[in-house]
């Protein structure tokens, strides 16, 4: 097996190997380093894809509802464009995580162009070495993730900064204002700032029964905060004015949210009229550096109107991914929010 090659760049083409390959990289629990290769991902053994960004650290949930910034054990780790979990072999979880990929399960290639797939080859052994579950809990790379990481000191996140410039993974300007907005934000933190809530002492439940491909508005600040409670809470998970930046955009519903793996504890949790719109994912500006992860946010449906289909959906992914100053959401053990 070929060394691994530590200084992919985004936009260079890999190829997943084949399921014999990987299996020889794992250990007993199926992990590489503490990171589990899982059953979704053996759909892409043998197919050529983008490397979307080196993952040079991530923040993880930890119990009590706080996130910490961690960095990947051999600093070996990357995304691929377009490559989520879809949950199949996790009881239907629908966060729809970006996938890590270890670069001893990936080799460099000069171009995607279509080529066999070699799933095949030693995919049943490879199935057999994989866990979904250990001491009833949830086993997978969401849950690994503190295991398969270490702590990160300050001023290696700041040299981690620099690695992504240098890799492709961020753009410079881009990187300023995940640097700088954070530095300002906790230098401000005595200043009040004006949150987002209401004074319900029980919220409302909004059922429109959207569907993937149904088209949302929405709603504006004021009427959103007619339906939260006193924490700024709808039924346990918060919205604040970060996300409230998007209020009066028009988006199409991505897929429904009604159960998720908890990452701190690996339990399935019930959701309830809950959706993921297209183009709006966790941009971390208030972490030191941001995040490579993109995980989703997620919309009450009492937050959304309905509507009929028009105009172009780009104009509002344009506006999701303008740099802001973003506070991450925290909810109360129900789900997992970011802004």
């Amino acid at each position: 097996m070929n060394a691994p090659d530590l200084n992919l760049r985004t936009g260079e083409w890999v190829e997943v190997k084949t399921p014999a390959e990987i299996s020889q990289t794992l250990d007993a629990d199926g992990t590489l380093d503490g990171l589990p290769f899982m059953p979704e991902m053996l759909e892409y053994c043998g197919r050529r894809f983008r490397v979307e960004r080196r993952a040079e650290k991530t923040c993880i949930e930890v119990p009590g509802g706080g996130y910490k910034i961690r960095e990947f054990r051999q600093n070996d780790v990357v995304l691929l464009e377009g490559l989520r979990c879809s949950g199949a072999a996790h009881d239907g979880c629908q966060r729809a995580c970006m996938l890590f990929w270890k670069v001893d399960w990936l080799q460099r290639v000069e171009t995607g162009g279509a080529r066999p797939a070699q799933r095949t080859d030693g995919e049943a052994a490879l199935s057999k070495m994989l866990k979904t579950s250990v001491s009833g809990r949830y086993f997978c790379q969401s849950t690994e993730l503190t295991n398969a990481t270490r702590t990160l000191e300050r001023n290696r996140i700041l040299m981690k900064c620099l690695s992504e410039i240098h890799s492709g993974s961020r753009g410079l300007f881009e990187m300023a204002w995940l640097v700088l907005l954070p530095l300002w934000r906790k230098a401000t933190q005595r200043i009040p700032r004006k949150r987002l809530a209401g004074d319900l002492k029980r919220t409302p439940v909004g059922n429109l029964d959207l569907q993937p491909g149904d088209w949302v508005q929405i709603k504006s600040a004021d009427e959103i905060a007619k339906t939260l409670d006193g924490k700024g809470r709808n039924r346990g998970m918060l919205c604040d004015r970060g996300m409230c930046r998007f209020s009066g955009g028009k988006y199409r519903v991505r897929s429904r949210l009604e159960r998720m793996i908890a990452e701190p504890t690996g339990e399935m949790r019930r959701v309830e009229s809950t959706v993921i719109l297209d183009g709006l994912h966790c941009l971390c500006w208030n972490t030191l550096g941001g995040c490579p992860r993109k995980d989703f946010m997620y919309w009450r449906e009492v937050w959304l109107d309905r509507i009929q289909p028009e105009g172009n959906i780009q104009d509002c992914r344009a506006a999701a991914n303008k740099p802001f100053a973003l506070s991450k959401i925290r909810t109360n053990g129900d789900v997992r929010l970011a802004t």
